[in-house]
């Protein structure tokens, strides 16, 4: 009796690894991993997903630009969560980690806002100063934010272990 039960149970074993091996062969892949930033993975699906939002604002972009603005944002995203910074959303956690460590410690003096105005007074047309000075200081301002984050990100990428298998 227990052989025959012996028996029944590898040969039911038996079936079902064949059952096994069969899905398993039949089995598609419907997603991959094309970028890790250190233990962070980025699937295709999720890069395909992001692209599809930028190209509406930015259609010249490629899809290597889409997938390192996205490394980007989780080595910014990891600094913010460093710095216990909170948000509503991920997004607004990178921007208030870009304010409190960037943003913050950008001064454009009134030298720098006239000098701009000098060397630009074609693209000004006939407004005054006091006018566009406001404009002005944004400009500036945001300018050497981007010049700074580039450096930024220069520095975590780094620092950084980051693998792109988008091929």
């Amino acid at each position: 009796m227990k052989r025959k039960l012996l028996s029944v149970f590898c040969a039911v074993l038996l079936l079902l690894m064949a059952g096994v091996n069969r899905a398993s062969a039949q089995a598609d892949i419907f997603d991959r991993v094309v970028g890790f930033v250190d233990n962070a993975a980025i699937t295709l699906s999720e890069l395909n997903e992001q692209y599809e939002k930028t190209v509406k604002v930015s259609p010249d972009i490629t899809r290597e630009e889409v997938l390192n603005t996205m490394i980007n944002r989780i080595l910014l995203l990891r600094e913010a969560r460093k710095y216990r910074i909170e948000g509503l959303s991920a997004d607004d956690m990178v921007k208030e980690y870009i304010n409190l460590k960037v943003r913050a410690f950008i001064r454009v003096t009134d030298a720098e806002t006239e000098e701009f105005y000098r060397k630009n007074t074609a693209r000004f047309g006939s407004r005054d100063y006091e006018d566009v000075r406001a404009d002005i200081e944004n400009y500036l301002t945001e300018k050497t934010l981007n010049e700074r984050l580039k450096e930024m990100l220069r520095d975590l990428r780094k620092g950084a272990y980051i693998k792109i298998q988008l091929k």
